[in-house]
């Protein structure tokens, strides 16, 4: 899809910092030049590491909406090639990988929970576990800061919310994807929202008593866990942990 010998010269991406990055890593790769479209309010290790990959970074907004549309317009402007965050049957594939090695390492999993930002690694991740064995419960865990994809789901329609105002930055989506939300209607049993000391106290946990560096933005599920508000009947309970991008300097305000 964007190797240069099909035409790619210049990569564009929207992203809140991680999909940035590994668009940023692939650009630099490749020999061609990128821009990675970010939010003002970015993480800024996140931002660091973009930069440090060589690409050019574009502050835009705080909302997910912004960035695209701005990206979209970059696109045009330099003759780009737009990798999309997560709507893109590429993309959803290949974060549903990871449904496939959950199932390869746990047995029988009665539960699956996954974090949702734009929708694409729970996508993917549902599409793969219902195909193979529908009864496994995919729940996925959105900030109740960022709750557009629940909100969503009770509209029976996509909906843009004004603000996701989260310390999960990650999952900072302002309205599902136009790919990904039919998909989620599809195949994820429930969504949860959880609040901000709860993802807090879950990020603690991880980082305390399993020796863990995972962002606010992998806690949610956790969190989700760990608050009681997941149903289960004992069996195998998996939690996504996705991603550990995380500003060290905010390691501290985050335990306080």
């Amino acid at each position: 899809m964007i190797a240069k010998d099909q035409g790619a010269r210049h990569l564009v991406a929207a992203s809140s910092g991680n999909h940035g990055q590994a668009v940023a890593f692939v650009a630099r790769e490749l020999g061609i030049p990128a821009t990675i479209v970010i939010p003002e309010n970015a993480n800024a290790a996140k931002e660091e590491a973009i930069r440090n990959y060589g690409a050019e970074v574009v502050h835009v907004g705080t909302t997910s909406s912004e960035r695209l549309h701005y990206a979209e317009q970059l696109v045009e402007q330099l003759n780009a090639t737009f990798i999309p965050p997560y709507d893109d049957e590429a993309v959803m594939a290949g974060q549903g990988t990871v449904g496939l090695e959950i199932l390869s390492q746990v047995h029988d999993p009665e539960v699956v929970i996954v974090p949702i930002g734009g929708g694409g690694l729970i996508s993917g991740i549902s599409t793969a576990i219902k195909h193979i064995n529908p009864k496994i419960k995919v729940i996925g865990v959105e900030p109740e800061n960022a709750s557009d994809t629940l909100k969503s789901r009770k509209a029976g329609q996509r909906i843009t919310i004004d603000r996701a105002d989260t310390i999960a930055d990650g999952l900072r989506a302002s309205t599902p994807g136009e790919m990904t939300f039919p998909i989620i209607e599809e195949h994820v049993d429930e969504i949860i929202t959880v609040s901000e000391e709860e993802i807090r106290e879950a990020f603690v946990f991880y980082l305390s008593r399993m020796k863990q560096v995972v962002e606010p933005s992998g806690s949610v599920t956790l969190a989700a866990l760990r608050s009681g508000k997941v149903t289960h009947h004992g069996g195998n309970v998996v939690v996504v942990a996705s991603g550990g991008n995380l500003d060290l300097r905010a390691i501290k305000r985050l335990v306080e």
